[in-house]
């Protein structure tokens, strides 16, 4: 079974995510986790952004590994170095690379073959995983979601100003929506949540109310096939 979770940054799709896998006991799987993990080892060996090559070769060398709700590459704990500003700066053009989306989508349908996924990103339900039974699309304000990711930054002992975020959200939603692969949008099947004005488990707890019907209808099918 998978559950896909799409939505712009800042609607609440990682947490709500993570929490709806633990509910059901599914697994819990970080997409973007991914994109920033390529992007934080490309600017660690200071490749050229502009490198397809390049890139390509860093998404296929390095290991990606989600243990405990932390992101490992190579073994080494990077969840706080992947979430800086610098590297939300520059992780569009990792997510616009199409080796590097091309390799990262296979990767994920090869770990989400075998059990049941609770799958966040972007393109889930529309590119990744287009047969899903269940899918949602979660979104929010952009004042919300500005003061979201000002929280989170905050909370990591990072220092952030409430104007530059905006201005980096409001730039990010413009290339995410326009780029010219992996593009944010609405699956046609994907229910719309919007996560204003509710708190994380109000959200989740909507979350989960639906994919156990999602559930239930596909074991009912699956019985009379």
């Amino acid at each position: 079974m998978i559950i896909t979770i799409d939505g712009p940054a800042g609607a609440g799709k990682s947490t709500a995510s993570k929490m709806l896998a633990g509910r059901l006991g599914f697994q819990f799987l970080d997409t973007g986790a991914m994109y920033r993990a390529v992007t934080y080892s490309a600017m660690k060996k200071k490749i050229p952004l502009a490198d397809q090559q390049a890139l390509a070769a860093v998404a296929a060398e390095i290991q990606i590994a989600f243990l405990a709700k932390r992101v490992l590459i190579n073994g080494r704990d990077v969840t706080d170095e992947i979430r800086t500003p610098e590297v939300t700066q520059n992780v569009a053009a990792i997510a616009d690379s199409p080796p590097v989306r091309e390799h990262l989508v296979k990767l994920q349908r090869e770990i989400a073959k075998n059990g049941n996924f609770v799958c966040e990103g972007r393109d889930q339900g529309t590119v990744v995983f287009p047969n899903s039974p269940c899918k949602f699309f979660l979104t929010a304000s952009a004042e919300q979601r500005a003061v979201r990711r000002m929280e989170q930054l905050t909370k990591a002992g990072q220092t952030a100003d409430f104007q530059e975020i905006v201005a980096q959200q409001n730039l990010r939603d413009q290339q995410d929506f326009e780029r010219p692969v992996g593009q944010l949008k609405k699956a046609d099947d994907a229910i719309e949540i919007d996560t204003d004005h509710k708190t994380i488990g109000e959200v989740v707890g909507e979350l989960e109310a639906i994919a156990l019907l999602r559930m239930k209808s596909a074991a009912e099918q699956a019985e009379l096939s």
